[in-house]
């Protein structure tokens, strides 16, 4: 048993333009070396890239996005007896939603557009429509849950 406390959760603000803090915590993964005002401007501008592209509200693309993103299980890594053994588990909420605001960023980072603006909403539009590598990545984690389920006595 641990001998610290429990971590206190702090309350993140909403962000300005949309009101929700879902997308702050997104322009807090999006941010580098501290520079919020530029990942915030980034943001924006891919929400309207998204808003001309889909023709619909961009915040809710942006969280059907999420939602298409978010896994129900991972593999967690469990030494029994000498031997390790990947073992299925549910993923916690906050943790599901942390993955996929992860996963998103990552692959837009990594796809070939000009600006990270372009990048970003070409991303978030794909997730949406539940195709890309941010969604691939969460079938092949649920790929590998399901092959291991074997092991999920292992759980505890």
């Amino acid at each position: 048993m641990s001998r610290r406390s429990r971590a206190i959760r702090r309350q993140i603000p909403e962000d300005p333009r949309f009101a929700s803090q879902v997308v702050q915590k997104f322009v807090n993964g999006l941010m580098m070396d501290g520079k919020k005002s530029l990942a915030e401007r980034i943001f924006y501008e891919a929400m309207e890239i998204v808003e001309r592209k889909a023709g619909q509200v961009p915040v809710t693309v942006f969280q059907q996005a999420l939602a298409n993103a978010k896994p129900a299980l991972e593999v967690k890594s469990r030494r029994v007896g000498g031997a390790t053994y990947q073992v299925p588990i549910e993923v916690r909420p906050e943790r599901r939603q942390a993955l996929a605001i992860k996963w998103l960023i990552d692959f837009a980072r990594s796809r070939g557009e000009r600006t990270m603006a372009q990048r970003l909403a070409a991303e978030v539009l794909a997730a949406s429509r539940g195709e890309g590598a941010t969604i691939k990545k969460k079938d092949d984690t649920h790929r590998m849950a399901e092959a291991n389920k074997a092991f999920a006595h292992y759980r505890w």
